[in-house]
């Protein structure tokens, strides 16, 4: 059983590959709707374009295996509601964009979720060097994939290589821990 928060490139293509790989309980959250700037990156194919992103992942995720169960909510992760979300799952990838949102996340599961491993991305803006994506555990129940510095830049922005292999490392410490 794995959480996944934040279901932008980073978090949809975390979820295809759970899926792929056999992970057969999902929990997405995310508040945000699919819309054409997340098509560089993103799972996501035009006919979603409007659609809330767990719903949209979703019916992906079942064309891949009608078999998962998954769990979505389409809410906005609050420091307040994280308890709630995802004290329950062993394991939650943080995939949020904003490094706000990621400190938040990473501080309020590592505070209340005592039982939950937190698999987290950090750096994987731009054209730069694949090989420089590496997973790391920082804590006990921290591990954080990326290349812990490229961030995302004027001309240097999220793009779908760099994206997709920092969300492979996720998915695979998540196998690697299961």
């Amino acid at each position: 059983s794995v959480a996944v928060a934040g279901l932008g490139g980073l978090g949809s293509n975390i979820a295809v590959s759970l899926a792929r790989s056999g992970v057969g309980h999902l929990l997405l959250v995310d508040f945000d709707l699919v819309d054409v700037t997340n098509l560089n990156r993103q799972m996501y194919m035009i006919p979603h374009l409007g659609m809330p992103k767990t719903q949209a992942l979703h019916d992906i995720l079942m064309q891949i295996n009608p078999w998962l169960d998954i769990q979505t909510r389409q809410i906005m992760v609050t420091s307040e509601n994280v308890l709630e979300l995802f004290g329950g799952w062993p394991i939650v990838c943080e995939a949020f964009d904003r490094p706000d949102q990621k400190a938040m996340l990473v501080g309020t599961l590592l505070s209340q979720c005592p039982n939950s491993i937190v698999i987290s991305g950090n750096g994987m803006a731009g054209l730069g060097d694949a090989n420089d994506i590496q997973t790391r555990q920082k804590l006990r129940r921290l591990y954080v994939c990326g290349d812990d510095t490229t961030g995302s830049a004027p001309g240097a922005g999220l793009m779908a290589p760099r994206v997709a292999i920092c969300a492979g490392h996720q998915a695979n410490k998540v196998l690697q821990l299961i």
